[in-house]
């Protein structure tokens, strides 16, 4: 059996599970060779740290990606998440265009944003051009305040989003990236909490729910996104693999929570 291979293009934080060390592991239990690409080195991730160090490497990105070119390989999956600078997305865009084929799969999660706000990091200008890049993915893992954001729409603090409003998301998305979806953070019942998914070529529409576990827990969001990325490049299909996703995810921050940890960590 041919093995699978990702390229994950990330921070990665010495401490605390977020980006890439989160990617690297989950990606890799799931059969599937993860080759990275690290687009900054924190001591700890941001959430709810002060005083970490931060080294930028964007003057590395494409010197790392022209010499994969050389070594002629190829990946299955190109895999983006959180990026600092509107230069690291427009390197992400060329280095797309120079390592995707027929048979790779790019997969974005456009970390930016959660909770209604804009991370304080970025300009109001930042959505606009991740939304370029966003227009690369073959599936778009965004939450409910990133696809406002992408969309240029308001986001409805008061949470009531109906089924009809997160179709028409999943739709718009869709036509933004003509590509598949799984929108995060999906509620229509205070117990319940998951994703929903769009596929266009099959224009269906499915949901992934699993119990509420109250509290916020610093990266999450890139747990999900990376169990979806290795169910897509398994072989299941994208309902089943967000469904795989969220019931990792909620089993991951009940542990946390059962163990008492510290939730930056």
């Amino acid at each position: 059996m041919e093995l699978k291979r990702v390229a994950a293009i990330h921070d990665i934080s010495g401490f605390g599970k977020c980006s890439l060390t989160v990617a690297l592991p989950i990606i890799s239990a799931a059969g599937i060779e993860t080759s990275v690409i690290p687009t900054a080195v924190l001591s700890t991730h941001t959430g709810g740290f002060t005083g970490f160090t931060y080294r930028d490497l964007t003057e590395d990105i494409m010197p790392i990606v022209d010499h994969w070119k050389t070594l002629d390989i190829t990946f299955d999956g190109i895999y983006t998440g959180f990026l600092g600078s509107f230069e690291q997305v427009h390197l992400i865009e060329q280095t797309i265009d120079k390592l995707k084929t027929e048979k790779t799969v790019v997969v974005i999660d456009p970390v930016m944003a959660d909770n209604g706000e804009l991370y304080a990091i970025f300009s109001k200008e930042f959505p606009k051009e991740m939304a370029k890049l966003c227009k690369k993915a073959d599936l778009l893992i965004p939450n409910l305040t990133e696809a406002s954001l992408l969309l240029e729409e308001p986001y409805m603090a008061d949470g009531t989003y109906t089924q009809t409003d997160i179709e028409g998301l999943l739709k718009r998305l869709s036509d933004l990236c003509q590509g598949d979806v799984v929108l995060t953070g999906i509620s229509f019942e205070p117990e319940k909490l998951g994703a929903a998914v769009y596929e266009r070529k099959t224009d269906k529409i499915a949901y992934a729910f699993t119990q509420r576990i109250e509290g916020y827990y610093h990266g999450t969001g890139d747990v999900f996104a990376s169990a979806v990325t290795s169910g897509v490049l398994n072989g299941f299909t994208l309902a089943q693999s967000a469904q795989i996703a969220v019931d990792f995810t909620a089993a991951a921050i009940l542990r946390t929570k059962n163990a008492g940890t510290d939730i930056r960590f």
